[in-house]
């Protein structure tokens, strides 16, 4: 078999993947030069999915009540389950949570299913979580839900804006491609962030703007704009609508010094930014989770787009707001209407649409009216009101603000079934059915990514054990529901051609989405199909899809902007790791991913970390109204005094700590009811242990009974960290494996190191201390791989008789390369650029993920040479 051409499975970029079956479940991972998303590059994530396609922890067949039984029976159960629950409480009674990692076949399926047939809007998706108070603001502004730029905009932008944006971790081939145009073109390039991320280090300008003022800044740069005629106003009279008191009502509190202050940036700063923006007509402003994952969300997006739309920058080359997206069938799932507040193919549910649709699925109960969104829907699970629900390829114990009450909700909810493609996670632990579902490599269908490409997803291998896809499941249940007609599927291709066909019908250039064109697209033609982007260049001609054909302008003002709280004094802003994907179900599968981050941190700035008692390594409590969680302490000089930022991967399948998902609030943005995870009261203090150890093992323990604890994926084995007080004797009893046993302890300096050994192979090696002080974790790691373990004495010291140099915290995990390493090589070879240091020691020339770190080292190195 030669390579076989997909998608990869991560971020909202879509990047094309060029994969080879090397083995029985061994894939070898390049990118696909003839991708346009990526050409041929990718992250360090999408390059190390070759290590996530095996066997380990897979959920192979179903299940009921914890007990392996066959399809017919559980498809059965779960048929007749909401069958009952429908007819004894209506429709509204059962609901799903489906995922972003769906692909558009079987997102069609699921909103056909509850929209069109159960007749209830209650499906909603884990991407109301990221990119819903976009979608609303498209809405609002657009008329449709329309990313109006492309990647190929990059290429012709003069400045591009980079707006709650960490791109080089979170989209680093965009970043890549950004930092390419700036090469050519002399693109400027400005980052608005609260933090000094890695996105900022080359950055010509970074606005670190307090947290939820968005909206003042570019009110601000927009009354900025009108008063030095930069508004075209020829563009506005043509096609937007000006509400009435519009500029007025723009005009207070947008001079210079009330931004700066409101933004708590410096005037200087500001007027640079504004200067830039004047100079160049040619602006992308591209915007995430900062700004989407807010309590004014969707206020925030259409400040943007009032920017763009107000001075012209938009519909032309180079120059639209562009809303990136988290998951990679994030727009997949919004194309099918697979948000409660969506009806379908980008229809809401006026009464001509929902009449429309019904004519078009040939039923008569479509859902007429929006469903409940994510936090709504878990609370009204809660409340007992929605009693049978069906989770997709989502972890929403983990993911969801308050955890704690979507578990109470999920254990309290009569009839749970989980798909996934993952045997244990925490949400499946409330499941009384699981369904085996195909993974990433197993799936056949297509995906959209976030500007709009449609990419097909090819299977490279076969389904293990009973795996089934998604698709096949749904129509499966909605057969024995008494639907075979409608859901006559026999192909992803089937699907396909009636998504398309839905898109087209009586749309008559209504609406922007129309694939109609594929409507009766062959199974061959399918099967080959080549990524292709839909809407062409939206707005080019001045033309919006709205009933007098212009975009909005929509009045948003900047509202109060929260003060500490006595209690909750800090405020935690939350995100993701530039090795790591959402719950690491998948990610932490693969060794080298876990080097870059092995724990979760709480970045906090050094001087509110001294006020606190805090160093480097300690760990700290992180408590809010909602829940409490511990984490390792990380300074960063890159965080505003007052705040700390969390990361959201870590769940209980991996760490006692880390659980950012308890933190936040269950409070919603009132137009898109996505939930504001950035920007939570916090109070931060010190977690005092006894002791710290750590063990390299084979084989995981199934529970670490210790005050903190967490555990990664290494070659051949797992690195577990924990933390705690009293006794250590039970928790040695409980880590160690049997066989051949060694120890050396020193109650007098409070240590104690063990090793277990078969046959000369090191099984495991522990290293607790009283005084912190323990062995570097690398070449202990390294043990684990060896036929032969070396002496005893260098397993009980943690470190070879000649010890080799400490290379410090991995920086590029294609090429295994330590920050100690860079930095030396910076000084001792006077290396000035990333491509030198990449001619040195390879780092930063496989995936570019690390590119900005290793620039930030070598400005740093520079500092200190200089004294």
């Amino acid at each position: 078999m030669g390579a076989i051409r997909t998608t990869c499975a991560y971020c909202g970029v879509g990047c094309g993947i060029s994969a080879t079956v090397t083995g029985e479940r061994q894939v070898e991972i390049r990118g696909d030069p003839e991708h346009p998303a990526n050409r041929g590059r990718l992250c360090s994530k999408g390059t190390h999915l070759g290590e996530t396609v095996s066997l380990e922890g897979r959920l192979l067949h179903p299940e009921i009540g914890g007990k392996q039984a066959s399809w017919g029976k559980a498809l059965d159960l779960v048929a007749r389950r909401f069958e009952e629950t429908i007819a004894r409480h209506g429709p509204d009674s059962v609901a799903l949570y489906v995922s972003g990692q769906l692909l558009t076949e079987d997102y069609y399926v699921a909103n056909k299913l509850m929209k069109g047939f159960v007749g209830s809007s209650n499906i909603d998706t884990n991407s109301r979580l990221c990119m819903s108070s976009a979608v609303a603001g498209h809405i609002r502004g657009f008329g449709e839900d329309v990313v109006p730029a492309s990647y190929d905009d990059f290429d012709e932008a003069d400045l591009i804006v980079l707006v709650g944006s960490n791109t080089a971790w979170c989209h680093p081939i965009v970043y890549q491609r950004i930092q390419a145009a700036r090469a050519t073109r002399g693109s400027k390039l400005v980052v608005i962030d609260p933090r000094r991320t890695e996105t900022c280090e080359d950055a010509d300008l970074h606005l670190a703007l307090r947290p939820g003022t968005d909206v003042a800044l570019m009110n601000g740069l927009l009354a900025h704009c009108r008063q030095r005629g930069l508004v075209d106003q020829a563009f506005v009279d043509e096609s937007v609508n000006v509400p009435e008191g519009f500029w007025d009502a723009l005009d207070a509190g947008t001079d210079l010094w009330s931004v700066a202050k409101t933004c708590d940036v410096s005037p200087a700063d500001l007027q640079r930014f504004y200067d830039l923006f004047a100079a160049h007509p040619r602006t992308i402003t591209l915007f995430s989770q900062g700004i989407n994952q807010s309590l004014r969300g969707t206020d925030q997006v259409n400040a943007i787009l009032n920017l763009h739309l107000a001075t012209g920058r938009i519909g032309k080359p180079g120059a639209a707001p562009f809303s990136i997206t988290g998951q990679p069938n994030a727009m997949g799932g919004r194309e099918v209407g697979g948000l409660a507040s969506t009806l379908a193919a980008h229809m809401d549910f006026a009464p001509e649409n929902v009449a429309r649709v019904a004519r078009f699925w040939g039923v008569k109960n479509v859902a007429a009216k929006p469903g409940l969104k994510a936090v709504d829907l878990f609370r009204s699970i809660r409340e007992g009101r929605v009693k049978a629900l069906w989770v997709m390829a989502t972890n929403p114990a983990v993911s969801l603000p308050d955890a704690n009450m979507v578990r109470e909700a999920l254990a309290a909810c009569p009839f749970v079934v989980v798909s996934d493609c993952i045997a244990q996670t925490d949400t499946s632990a409330f499941a009384h059915v699981k369904l085996p579902a195909s993974g990433w490599g197993e799936k056949d269908g297509t995906v959209t990514n976030s500007d709009r490409t449609i990419s097909r997803q090819r299977p490279i291998l076969a389904p293990p054990g009973e795996a089934k896809p998604d698709w096949w499941i749904m129509t499966e249940v909605a057969r024995r529901m008494g639907w075979k007609t409608a859901f006559s599927y026999e192909r992803p291709a089937d699907i396909y051609r009636e998504h398309a066909r839905l898109s087209a019908y009586q749309n008559g250039g209504a609406r922007l989405f129309d694939i109609g064109h594929h409507a009766a697209i062959g199974n061959a033609a399918y099967d080959a199909m080549e990524p292709w982007r839909w809407g062409g260049t939206p707005f080019a001609d001045g033309r919006f899809p709205t009933v007098d054909g212009k975009a909005r302008l929509v009045k948003v003002e900047q509202g109060p902007v929260a003060a500490p709280l006595e209690r909750w004094p800090m405020t935690l802003n939350t995100g993701r790791y530039r090795d790591q994907w959402h719950t690491m179900t998948r990610s932490g599968l693969s060794p080298r991913l876990a080097r870059h981050r092995q724990e979760p941190l709480i970045e906090i700035h050094p001087k509110d970390a001294e006020e606190l008692g805090l160093i480097e390594g300690d760990l700290a409590r992180v408590e809010t109204a909602q829940g409490a969680s511990v984490f390792r302490v990380g300074l960063a000089d890159g965080q505003r005094r007052g705040e700390v930022f969390a990361p959201i991967h870590w769940t209980d399948q991996q760490s006692t700590g880390g659980r950012t998902g308890l933190l936040p609030r269950p409070l919603v943005d009132p137009h898109s009811g996505q939930p504001g995870f950035k920007s939570t009261p916090v109070r931060v203090e010190k977690f005092v242990v006894e002791w710290r150890g750590f063990i390299v093992t084979r084989t995981a323990p199934s529970k670490i009974d210790s005050a903190y604890a967490t555990r990664v994926r290494v070659p051949q084995g797992w690195l577990i960290e924990f933390s705690g007080n009293g006794d250590t004797a039970t928790l040695v009893r409980s880590l160690l494996p049997k066989g051949e046993y060694i120890e050396a302890s020193d109650p007098a300096r409070g240590q104690m190191r063990a090793a277990v050994l078969d046959q000369g192979r090191l099984v495991a090696a522990l290293y607790i201390s009283r005084t912190g002080a323990l062995p570097q974790r690398d070449w202990l790691i390294g043990q684990l791989e060896a036929a032969k373990a070396e002496s005893a004495m260098a397993l009980l010291a943690g470190r070879p008789a000649k010890p080799a140099p400490d290379r410090g915290p991995i920086i590029c995990v294609c090429f295994d390369v330590g920050m100690k390493q860079i930095m030396a090589a910076i000084t001792d070879q006077a290396l000035t650029s990333v491509e030198a240091v990449g001619a040195a020691l390879s780092a930063g020339t496989n995936c570019g993920s690390c590119r900005p770190a290793i620039q930030k080292l070598i400005v740093e190195t520079k500092e200190v040479a200089n004294g």
